[in-house]
């Protein structure tokens, strides 16, 4: 099984950045990549970015490309998520999971971590 834990979440003004974690333990060569999604109430899962586990490819939802940074740390076995010029819409909760070749999660989730920014 994978363990993943995420944090680094918060309150930030409108413009504001913040960096998520994603910390995997376990079975992490199981997975293909780490993603980042995020759940706004009343809203579907979002996809957000991932990033492969061995060959770093990335990618972005076409809302995020050019203010977030995915990477990981291969020997912490964490991966980040660096956020900027947040923006209001960005609100919700981030979780960050386990991901197949064909970028498919897996079922592997942390708990997630909030983000909230104000306008």
């Amino acid at each position: 099984q994978v363990q993943l834990v995420e944090s680094g979440g918060g309150l930030v003004e409108a413009g504001g950045s913040l960096r998520l974690s994603c910390a995997a333990s376990g079975r992490t060569l199981s997975m293909y990549a780490v993603g980042w999604y995020r759940q706004a109430p009343g809203k579907e899962r979002e996809f957000v970015s991932a990033i492969g586990w061995r060959d770093a490819n990335t990618k972005y939802a076409d809302s995020v490309k050019g203010r977030f940074t995915i990477s990981r740390d291969n020997a912490k076995k964490t991966v980040y998520l660096e956020m900027n010029d947040l923006k209001p819409e960005d609100t919700a909760l981030y979780k960050c999971g386990g991901l197949s070749t064909h970028l498919i999660p897996l079922g592997y989730w942390g708990q997630g971590t909030q983000v909230t920014v104000s306008s």
